[in-house]
């Protein structure tokens, strides 16, 4: 089970953290990602990151506005969006899979419900 969590309405230049809480998976050795979409738009992979060994991926749309992060002792990884931008605004989605790394939603075996980003310009 994955459940996110930080979610919320934002000017644009803010920042927030959303949090993703996993349960029932072996945390210290798997792919945890975050996705994002947008009303009309398809899912959209923003950054993932190996719990194991910290290997990460960022889409350029974020790299070096957001940060992923893993906290192994707490199941819990983090998604710190720095400098937002209203195209930013999206409903983003923790994702976890024990075996891939990528880009590809349809690969990913567990999704959380998702937490409302609203960035207002």
């Amino acid at each position: 089970q994955l459940v996110e969590s930080g979610g919320g309405l934002v000017p644009a230049g803010g920042s927030l953290r959303l949090s993703c809480a996993a349960s029932g998976l072996t945390f210290d050795d798997v792919t945890m990602a975050w996705f994002r979409q947008a009303p009309g738009k398809e899912r959209e992979a923003i950054s993932s990151i190996t719990t194991s060994d910290s290997r990460t991926y960022y889409a350029e749309s974020v790299k070096g506005r957001f940060t992923i992060s893993s906290d192994n002792a707490k199941n819990t990884m983090y998604l710190q969006m720095n400098r937002l931008k209203p195209e930013d605004t999206a409903v983003y989605f923790c994702a976890a899979d024990e075996y891939y790394f990528g880009s590809n939603p349809v690969e990913y075996d567990y999704w959380g419900q998702g937490t409302q980003v609203t960035v207002s310009s």
